[in-house]
């Protein structure tokens, strides 16, 4: 945003970053800290520490050490953000949605960083990944003007680097910080999201995720009804076998296979489902679904779970693109409400697209653990006031905007972020 844009949303600026007021110790890191996001926010080219502190006119090593060592609870103003987000934006229809992303990055002193696959540029290179977990009111509804919010940005600490405690230590990696898979983060942020007051009517992913067996069985100890899509070669059983046998009759099917050839989806007709109207007109897909048995590991061969699980094959009769989905939704839940679950994915995609934009989320450079947790929570704290302004200001009546009713002398809370306009005001 540029300056008069800035100075505009001042008052209600102010108001959200006082709510934080107790995470910091210090007035003078509290300052830091509406310096940082303020620069995230505006329309400096590069929204990295150095030209954040220049703008601002703060000594760089200062801005560094705001992030990599000046005390503050982050932790702290993370869980405050999720529970602003639950008392402002709860929706009986919110969606979770659980995605990496990947950042390139030269060098080997970013925490984290190795060549591994980037999704960005789609081909193995050296970069990070961090796991995050979204939530959108959005369930798919024409005419509906989202919002959306990451409530959590985890590390993904490869093996290399977990394994490697010296390096570690250099990064200011905590000691009980160890290698998780994606998966197992993802869990863990639902968990704690929910703990937090966080209510999902679905949790959403892509095959990445949902190819793990263990993984659903996770999201079923935590009671939360989950959509997400499986590989080809994803393995269940239409009906439970007869016995357990390392025969092939009583194996586990591909889902692919399982769509094509077994009889509970091969007498079934297509059902055409309406996901959403894009510029570009409607966008339908066609879906057939069955409950299912998914495969338990033990001891010698493979077992099907108790619970029956959804599978659902779907086609785009325009591409003729294919997918498969599972979910763990009661018996009577629609069809429909599901694959429209399943495709609010493209709400973390957008929202990748505009942080990295908007509030360089992917411009950190940093050699610290705690520094890149903390620019992540910078860049969504600054995605989160434009997203919830954003919807505030198209719902609501000019009375209610910024500054309306208020007498010309009046600017609530505006001296708490008087010094800080001096960053706004050098990007004029």
């Amino acid at each position: 945003m540029n300056a008069d844009q800035l100075r505009s949303l001042q008052p209600a600026l102010a108001a959200l970053l006082g709510d934080f007021r107790d995470c910091f110790q210090r007035q003078s890191t509290f300052q830091h800290w509406q310096n940082y996001l303020l620069g995230l926010m505006t329309d400096l080219k590069r929204k990295s520490i150095e030209p954040i502190a220049l703008a601002a006119g703060v000594a760089v090593r200062t801005l560094q050490e705001f992030l990599a060592f000046f005390a503050w609870d982050h932790e702290r103003v993370n869980v405050r953000l999720q529970h602003r987000v639950m008392d402002e934006h709860a929706c009986t229809e919110a969606i979770g949605v659980i995605d990496a992303s990947a950042h390139p990055k030269q060098g080997d002193k970013t925490p984290g960083v190795q060549r591994q696959y980037c999704g960005e540029t789609g081909k193995i290179e050296n970069c990070v990944v961090g796991q995050h977990l979204l939530y959108t009111d959005d369930p798919g509804a024409p005419g509906k003007d989202p919002f959306t919010c990451m409530l959590a940005s985890d590390l993904y600490l490869p093996k290399e680097w977990a394994t490697d405690r010296d390096r570690c230590r250099e990064a200011g990696i905590p000691e009980d910080l160890g290698y998780r898979p994606k998966w197992r983060i993802a869990i863990d942020q639902v968990e704690a999201a929910i703990g937090q007051g966080v209510r999902f009517a679905w949790v959403t992913f892509d095959e990445d995720y949902g190819r793990i067996p263990t993984f659903w069985f996770e999201l079923d100890r935590l009671g939360q009804r989950a959509i997400g899509e499986v590989p080809a070669n994803f393995y269940c059983w239409p009906k439970r076998p007869h016995c357990r046998s390392h025969q092939a009759a009583h194996a586990a099917k591909r889902a692919d296979n399982v769509c094509r050839l077994s009889p509970v989806f091969r007498d079934q007709a297509w059902q055409t489902v309406h996901i959403k109207t894009t510029t570009r007109g409607p966008v339908n897909w066609e879906v057939k679904a069955a409950r299912v048995h998914l495969v338990r590991k033990s001891m010698g061969p493979s077992r099907p779970t108790d619970r029956r699980y959804w599978l659902m094959a779907a086609r785009n009769p325009s591409t003729k693109e294919y997918k498969y989905f599972v979910s763990n939704a009661p018996l009577r839940t629609r069809v429909a409400d599901m694959l429209r679950a399943a495709f609010a994915r493209w709400h973390v995609e957008m929202w990748f697209e505009r942080a990295k934009q908007e509030t360089g989320f992917g411009a950190f450079e940093v050699r610290t653990y705690q520094s890149l947790i903390r620019h992540w929570l910078c860049s969504r704290m600054a995605m989160y006031f434009l997203a919830a302004q954003t919807k505030r200001l198209r719902g609501e009546n000019s009375a209610d905007h910024v500054r309306a009713g208020v007498r010309g002398d009046q600017r609530p809370g505006f001296e708490g972020l008087e010094p800080a306009l001096a960053l706004v005001q050098g990007t004029d």
